[in-house]
């Protein structure tokens, strides 16, 4: 018999040919499958689109462009192809991180977790959490064009109209706000939709979707057993079947998820949907990879300061420059966008003074009302053995399972590697009596946080696969299925900071997690509503009572009292990668850094266009919110431009 070491490195050796035979299967598919054409916009070469600086040349010319859009994310993609619609605006695009377009873990729907704590990933933490078990929290942030559609579960949600109505109300009558109310919104969210009808779900009203959008949507992707059970058992607790949670009649209800997939089985990206082959062909448009921007440069010889273009480094950290003849547009993320905006000295003057940067404006709201939606994972076994085990690839039966079902998804674009994970989606008010009767839950009641009476402040979703810490944890080979609860309207609110002038230092993150009562009591109804639905049919059957005896399980999670339940919940919490309102539209002397037209206050030719202006955020996903605000800012600078009269701006020194 050999000795166990010995089966061990042969196990692991296993383990490493199916990884391989995997990546290799998957660069042979993938490696051809990028964008062709006489004409790129796309350089890798800075060079051939800015000047480089060297000492004693910092007044030397650099090639100059109407508009600057730093960062190539959800909203950069969408601003660098509406702008560059019109040959009249120059338009430069630069991003941090490498083209999405070939690579396999931004293709394959499920294969997004691959990208986790790699080259792609900007592998971000968040400082301890003192009231969510005092632990560091990751934050998985793409980097990569097309930025976190790269690596979300691909959830189309717009959240509830009256999201949108209430951000008006926050800004306090200022010009403009009128435009961010539902009605208008929702134009921009059909306009870059093209919604594909499915006759499994017959009952969606096709005429209230978009139809000739970039961003195709639909009810495409794998949905397991345990998928159905989940609106089942929801339908069963008293949790409506709602067909379609993104229209004006409301998004309370349980549903099959509605996911941005092509009808091939594609992950849709912001660079797939909006850079194709022929903008990409425009002469107007060029868009720098490998560019970390790391300061707005400012022109403050007139009466107000103007953002006159942008500095970045590449590769081995050479430095460029670039002019922005009319407009400079951060679309950094809720994340990024703030630490560059204080790396230029915009933001809290006391914090800009503390690591030695010039104010150029003190605005106290930049990185301050960070929101972010947390959620608790709850894992069981499945005895059905109907989950998507397959995925995690942890034996060598699964790896060439993982072989064959990549081979399925080549020549089909079906099979289990088209699961967005989170297949079904649920949304409640933490109110509702019918789920929550009074005689059953009589503690104290909180604010109402939601933005309407027909809004939810709960989001409940089902996937055929289990996971600790974003897939990071381990679980032993069996099948598991995961209940999730997820508090949509927070209380408690963060920042971002930094952590020294070097722009090459990860920010400093504190999302203040559960730091109101509020916020835990939410969480708390959500987690016994989860039981509610665990122990109704058809999902009851799929329980597993084994897993009972597993401490890393939740079987018994719905037996502990109020007060473990909320101990749990602040072990459990996590991100559901929804960062927003770093840079909020909403009035100066409120907190607000820009105003709606998204310009920074007391800079009018700088723009922030991304989920960092959330005045609050959104009862729902946000990159729909985000693309929508991305399609909206798009035409307001095009409004912008074609009434301001070209201007020559010479860079200071």
């Amino acid at each position: 018999m050999p000795s166990s070491s010995v089966r061990r490195r042969t196990t692991v050796a296993s383990w490493s040919v199916a990884l391989t035979a995997l990546v290799l299967v998957a660069r042979y598919l993938y490696g051809r499958a990028g964008k062709k054409g006489v004409y790129s916009a796309m350089f890798k070469d800075p060079a051939k689109v800015a000047r480089r600086l060297r000492a004693g040349e910092e007044k030397y010319d650099f090639d100059e462009y109407d508009v600057v859009i730093v960062g190539g994310g959800t909203a950069g993609c969408v601003l660098a192809a509406r702008l560059s619609e019109d040959p009249a605006i120059r338009v430069l695009l630069l991003e941090a991180g490498s083209s999405s377009v070939k690579n396999p873990f931004a293709i394959i729907p499920s294969a997004y977790s691959k990208l986790l704590h790699t080259k792609w990933d900007w592998e971000l933490f968040t400082v301890p959490q003192t009231n969510a078990d005092s632990q560091v929290r990751y934050w998985p942030r793409a980097k990569l064009l097309g930025g976190c559609t790269c690596m979300n579960a691909l959830i189309f949600h717009i959240g509830a109209p009256e999201d949108y109505d209430e951000w008006v109300q926050l800004q306090k009558g200022q010009p403009g706000a009128e435009q961010w109310a539902f009605k208008e919104v929702n134009n921009y969210i059909k306009k870059f939709e093209t919604f594909h009808p499915s006759p499994d779900y017959p009952e969606v009203d096709a005429s209230l979707r978009g139809n000739s959008g970039p961003v195709q949507t639909g009810f495409f992707g794998f949905a397991s057993e345990g998928t159905r059970n989940f609106i089942e058992a929801c339908a069963k607790v008293g949790i409506p079947r709602t067909p379609d949670t993104n229209t004006h009649k409301g998004t309370i209800g349980v549903t099959k998820v509605l996911t941005y997939i092509t009808p091939n089985g594609r992950r849709v990206t912001t660079e797939y949907a909006y850079l194709t082959t022929d903008v990409l062909a425009r002469k107007n448009l060029k868009v720098v990879t490998h560019a970390h921007v790391t300061r707005i440069i400012f022109d403050r010889s007139g009466a107000t300061p103007r953002a006159v273009g942008v500095e970045f480094t590449h590769g081995k950290g050479e430095k460029f420059r670039v002019k922005a003849k009319k407009e400079v547009v951060v679309s950094a993320g809720a994340v990024h966008t703030p630490q560059i905006l204080l790396l230029s000295g915009v933001g809290p003057a006391d914090h800009l003074a503390s690591h030695g940067i010039p104010v150029v404006a003190d605005l106290p709201g930049v990185g301050s009302h960070l929101m972010d939606h947390i959620v608790v994972d709850l894992n069981y076994r499945d005895k059905t053995k109907s989950s998507i085990l397959i995925l995690k690839g942890q034996t060598f039966l699964h790896k060439l399972a993982l072989v064959k079902a990549l081979l399925e998804y080549r020549t089909t674009g079906k099979g289990p590697l088209t699961t967005n994970v989170a297949e079904a989606i649920a949304f409640v008010r933490s109110d509702d009596p019918a789920l929550f009767p009074p005689s059953q839950f009589p503690e104290k009641r909180y604010e109402d946080t939601t933005s309407g009476p027909g809004a939810p402040d709960i989001e409940l979703f089902f996937t055929p696969t289990a996971y600790l810490k974003h897939g990071m944890g381990y679980l032993p080979p069996y099948h598991y299925f995961g209940l999730h609860g997820v508090l949509l309207r927070p209380t408690s609110t963060g920042t971002i900071r930094l952590k020294s002038a070097n722009p090459h230092d990860a920010p400093v993150i504190d999302p203040n997690y559960l730091s109101t009562e509020h916020d835990v009591a939410i969480l708390v109804r959500a987690a016994r509503l989860l039981a509610k639905i665990l122990h109704s049919e058809p999902l009851a059957s799929m329980l597993d009572p084994v897993g009972k005896d597993d401490a890393v399980l939740d079987h018994a999670f719905h037996e502990l009292d109020d007060a473990a339940v909320a101990e749990g919940i602040r072990r459990k919490a996590e991100t559901l990668y929804h960062p927003a309102c770093t840079a909020r539209m909403a009035p100066r002397e409120e907190g607000g850094v820009v105003d709606p037209f998204l310009r920074v206050h007391g800079i009018p030719n700088l723009r922030v266009v991304d989920a960092s202006v959330f005045p609050t955020i959104v009862s729902g996903h946000t990159a729909a919110p985000t693309l929508a605000v991305a399609e909206k800012a798009a035409d307001l600078i095009k409004a912008a431009l074609s009434a301001t009269p070209q201007v020559k701006v010479d860079p200071p020194a």
